[in-house]
Formats: structure tokens, sequence, C-alpha cells
């Protein structure tokens, strides 16, 4: 449940952080963001210098940040230095989603009579689980004992195997999901506060865009603030993960047992072959092929062809041999 508005000083004063001793702290702040998609009333945070374009652009009407970086935050934002912006702003997200970590079966699920009536060009098997919020494209096909939870949006032409769960997800026309998959569960993502794990709330989806394949067996993470993404007419084999905030491009083909960490960029017609693992914040260029079973830790740009772990250009690697 998303709290509603407040005033920057109870907020700070909510989680912990000294009051302003400025005019400003009766601003009103109405939700959480990542400085690309901040609003105004909106709170973030900058702690790392790689992002600054990003700062200078954004929205935001207040901002978690450190000392060292303080007189970054442009003049029209409120700075709220503190020792760690990362952690203060998941205080933050969880004072305003305190029931984001696990999703819960709702009351409000579509009796069959419902469903047939709603949805009237659906055609679906047994042990259909469906909740009312959910909105559905014409001559869509369900499997059997599927889950369609809360904040989902399906296409036309949509086709959904069986023992497949999905929540926070919007899905594109014409794509093909496999069974056994999960979409927009809450991601792995957690911080050490003084030897103890804090979870991360996700509070992003998992889009799907047109004409994509999602194989049997995979996991694709909802976001943790912004959106996990997969692109026009990407095709995925089957156990597949794919981890929170991943944005992969158009045309994509990504083989069996691929993992792919948190917030890793994969640009258009990349080709990943089998049991390959990306680490996460990493940006592929285009065009990019990886070979099966190598490990990739550092940016690859555009047209690159890779094998190996670590990762390297295909002709370093056969020189090794």
């Amino acid at each position: 449940m998303h709290k509603k508005e407040i005033s920057l000083d109870h907020l700070l004063k909510a989680i912990n952080l000294p009051a302003l001793l400025k005019k400003k702290k009766n601003l009103k702040i109405t939700n959480i963001a990542d400085l690309v998609s901040a609003k105004t009333k909106t709170i973030s945070f900058f702690s790392n210098i790689k992002y600054q374009d990003q700062l200078l652009k954004s929205k935001a009407s207040a901002i978690l940040t450190t000392e060292k970086y303080k007189n970054l935050i442009p003049k029209n934002i409120v700075a709220i230095v503190c020792e760690n912006p990362e952690i203060e702003f998941i205080k933050v997200a969880n004072f305003f989603y305190p029931d984001s970590y696990f999703s819960k079966v709702s009351n409000k699920n579509l009796n069959s009579r419902e469903i047939k009536k709603k949805f009237k060009t659906l055609k679906h098997g047994i042990n259909l689980y469906l909740e009312k919020d959910v909105k559905i494209g014409k001559n869509v096909f369900v499997g059997n004992n599927v889950s369609i939870k809360k904040n989902c949006i399906i296409g036309n032409n949509v086709i959904i195997g069986s023992n497949v769960v999905i929540e926070n997800s919007i899905i594109s026309e014409n794509v093909h999901i496999g069974d056994g998959s999960i979409l927009g569960k809450k991601g792995f993502g957690f911080k050490f506060i003084d030897k103890k794990c804090l979870r991360i709330p996700h509070l992003g989806n998992v889009v799907i865009g047109k004409d994509c394949e999602i194989g049997a067996n995979c996991v694709i993470d909802r976001g943790s603030i912004k959106n996990t993404v997969i692109g026009d007419r990407t095709f995925l084999d089957n156990l597949i993960h794919i981890a929170h905030n991943v944005c992969i491009g158009k045309d994509c083909i990504i083989a069996g047992q691929v993992g792919i960490a948190g917030s890793a960029i994969i640009g258009n017609n990349v080709f990943i072959g089998g049991q390959a693992g990306i680490s996460g914040h990493l940006t592929i260029g285009n065009n990019v092929k990886i070979a099966g079973k190598s490990g990739v830790v550092k940016n690859i740009e555009d047209n690159q062809t890779v094998m190996g772990y670590p990762a390297t250009s295909l002709k370093k690697f056969l020189k090794k041999k």
C-alpha cells in the first residue's frame, strides 16, 4: 500500500534523519523515484558521479546525497545530506511501500462466470486465478493452473502456458510465454547495515515488447524502482533468469540457462549462448555475440564477439589456446 503525501520534514523524522532548517522542510513528498523518472514531489538519491548527467536533468523535488556531492545538486532541488544515501533511500521506500516485499493472495479475484463475461475471447484451461484489476486483450489463450495477479496488462493474441505466475507486468501483443515461467516477482535486492541484510523493496514492473517469446521455466524479476524491460521480437530460451532493472533491446536471442544480473543493459541484435553469465550494471552494445559459458564482467562495445571467462574478444581468446 502506497502511503500518501507527507511533508519532507516529517519524512526525515520517520527515517531518523535530522530535520531541515529551511523553509523547504514543509515541501510535500508523494513518492520515490530514480533520477530519470523523478517528477515534482518525488524524492531520489545521488551517490555516484557517473550519474551526474541524470542528476542535472532530474525533476525530483528532493535528493539524498553525501557531503561530497551536495554542491552538485541543482539549486531548485532540496539536497538532503547523509552518510549513505542508498540506505536512507531504502528506508524512504520502505516508508512509502511497507507491503511491497511479497505479494499476497487477494480476495478480489474473478470467478469463472465473471471471467467469461468480462473477457469474451479469452480461452483458458482449469484453475485460472485472475485478479479484478487485470486487463486482457482479445484472442488470448491461457493454460492450466495459471495465476495472473495485480498490476497486469495482457495484450492481444498472447499465449500463456500452464503453471505460469504473472504479476506487475505489461505484456504486449503476440507474446508467447512457456510453461512454468514467473514474471513480475520481487528481485534479489538487499543492502548490509550493521552486518545485517536490509531488503530493498521492488516497485517497478516487467515490460515485455511485441512478438517476444519467453521459454519454459524462465524468471523475470520486476524492477526495484524502474522497470525491467524486454524489447520487441526478443526470444528467451528455457531456464533463463533476468534480474531486476535489466533492459534488453530488440531482436535479441538468448539461449538456455543464461543469467543476467541486475541493472545490466543489453543492446539490440545481441546473441547470448547457453549458460553465459552477465554481471550487474554492465552495458552490452548492439550486435554483440557472447559465446556459451562465457562470464561477462565488463562493458562490451558494439559489434564485438566475445567468449571465455572473463569474456574477451574472440581473437584474444583463440590466441591463448
